[in-house]
């Protein structure tokens, strides 16, 4: 064996691993039976969650995204065949990896509109603009971080939407005040998911009202009004807002982001591969940057409301919250991103930026730029399909079925902690509250004083989950958004969130007791700002 092939010692050990997983998957489909009853012998038990946790495991460890995905998908191919070597590949290639690849078609056709969008305004000269622009408007690094939440928070429709426009707009003001990529990927994932779980006009809350309306919850109320009477105890959520500006203006960061932010100053701001080559063009002016996304936007919201029948005769014409009920961000993204992309061609070849051939050599360009996202995404989606097929919702429902009706008062916290377990693993908060709502809503009755709170610990426990998984689509974006590696994304964001999750945590406890919005919400924010302000005297006092 030649050694040379491994330029480290982990490589090579991680070879050897992946040599004998290989090896045992063969020895296994040859040596188990074939003739097994219809279904997994695993359905509805914990071995459905464990090849996402396989997954999971093999990322942080190898650091290697792509295998260990692949690694999971396997895994689950095989429990869901029983171990039959025909049907692991024939699960792996149409129920995994076929069927990411259609579902996902949306997605895919909006980021690669996006990175072709965001290498013409790279040739336009746009960028450079809006750097120098930033440097004499934006001073601080404070203000950039602050600034970047900001236009996250304001772009709050949808996840993807947001992960992937603020990291093309921000991210020259961040590279100007040395903000490695990773903080810019927790400051993008921290305002996508989180954000749109708690606005009233945004995709996941049309999602989160069509569970509560499938549950034939009878309350006087409209299931959109049942979303918005759950924001205030959605904890996760909003204490991430408290969480990121405590950090921002306390200029601290603690764990795995700390390194990475004293070598953002030292110049390794930690992009992953080669950016987007930007023009120095003097031509190139604030506006190439700012017009295509302001109609990128505008355009993406109107397709939106388009798919889910605005302006269509028909039961949600004209009405704005029921459209974007009816609406599928899988169809809207991509109309939106064409009209943008075709008015920002026609617009850059109007004001001379660059050539005809120049714009259309930006087309494959902006396609191999997304190119690791899309992989990650069908790897992702796939493992989530095997996962669907070895019953992990049944699992759930059989735990949530066991709990004693003696800790009641402690439901919401454990309710939020299965949820977060469920979303990290299975990387879906949509499918983790589409679970677990119809179960809540059977616990407690319409007029229990704690129907909101366990409503909201099954949201605030999806979303944490989400922001937490390496397999979430939201925490793909984000990096893919941040052009930073996935798995120092994930591995830098997880001490923040888990953070704020553990004060989520002892929040619903509390909130189980004292289910008042305006007590619990204003003791939950206190204590997020002093455990930040209690971690920073630690670390302080651990380097003296």
């Amino acid at each position: 064996m030649n050694l040379g092939l491994f330029k480290t010692k982990k490589s090579m050990i991680t070879a050897i691993i992946a040599a004998i997983a290989v090896i045992a998957v063969i020895v296994l489909a040859i040596v188990l039976p074939k003739d097994v009853a219809e279904g997994s012998m695993y359905y509805g038990t914990f071995m459905s969650l464990v090849p996402p946790i396989i997954a999971i495991g093999l990322a942080l460890i190898t650091k290697e995204v792509f295998s260990s995905l692949f690694a999971g998908v396997l895994v689950g191919a095989l429990f869901a065949s029983n171990y039959s070597f025909a049907g692991t590949l024939d699960i792996i290639v149409v129920d995994g990896l076929s069927a990411a690849v259609a579902d996902s078609a949306g997605i895919f056709v909006f980021l690669v509109i996006l990175g072709i969008l965001v290498s013409m305004i790279n040739k336009s000269g746009g960028t450079a603009a809006f750097g120098r622009w930033a440097k004499t408007h934006v001073k601080t690094k404070v203000g950039a971080m602050l600034a970047t939440f900001a236009l996250g928070v304001l772009i709050f429709v949808d996840d993807y939407f947001n992960c992937l426009t603020v990291g093309a707009v921000m991210t020259p003001v961040t590279d100007s005040h040395k903000i490695s990529r990773v903080k810019l990927a927790y400051i993008i994932d921290a305002t996508a998911a989180p954000i749109c779980m708690i606005a009233p006009v945004s995709s996941w809350a049309a999602a989160v009202s069509g569970t509560l309306n499938d549950c034939g919850v009878e309350t006087g109320l409209s299931s959109f009004q049942l979303f918005v009477n759950a924001i205030p105890f959605n904890f996760y959520s909003l204490l991430t807002i408290v969480f990121v500006i405590t950090l921002a203006v306390l200029g601290f960061d603690y764990g795995k982001m700390s390194g990475f932010e004293i070598k953002a100053q030292e110049g390794d701001l930690s992009a992953i591969g080669k950016d987007e080559e930007v023009s120095e063009d003097s031509h190139g002016i604030v506006l190439d940057l700012v017009l295509p996304i302001v109609v990128l936007i505008v355009a993406c919201i109107a397709a939106l409301m388009y798919v889910g029948g605005f302006f269509t005769a028909g039961e949600y014409q004209w009405d704005f919250i029921g459209a974007f009920g009816n609406t599928d961000a899988y169809a809207a993204l991509p109309w939106g991103g064409l009209i943008a992309l075709v008015f920002a061609f026609v617009y850059y070849l109007c004001r001379k930026c660059f050539s005809f051939k120049v714009a259309t050599e930006c087309i494959p360009q902006g396609f191999i730029a997304m190119v690791p996202a899309i992989t990650i995404l069908t790897l992702a989606t796939a493992l989530k399909n095997t996962t669907g097929l070895l019953g992990s919702d049944a699992f759930i429902d059989a735990v949530m079925a066991n709990v004693p009706a003696a800790l009641y008062g402690i439901f919401p916290a454990m309710i939020f902690i299965i949820a977060c377990v469920l979303a990290f693993a299975t990387g879906t908060s949509w499918g983790t509250f589409g679970i677990l709502i119809p179960i809540v809503v059977t616990i407690f009755g319409v007029g229990d004083p704690l129907f909101y709170v366990g409503i909201s610990a099954c949201l605030a426990g999806a979303v944490c989950g989400d922001h937490c998984s390496p397999i979430s689509d939201t925490t793909i974006m984000a990096s893919a958004g941040a052009r930073c590696n996935h798995v120092e994304h994930v591995s830098t964001q997880l001490p923040y969130a888990i953070t704020v999750a553990l004060v989520s945590f002892v929040s619903f406890l509390f909130a189980g007791f004292v289910p008042n919005a305006w007590i619990a919400l204003p003791v939950a924010i206190l204590l997020t700002i002093g455990t930040v302000l209690g971690i920073r005297w630690f670390v302080n006092r651990k380097k003296a």
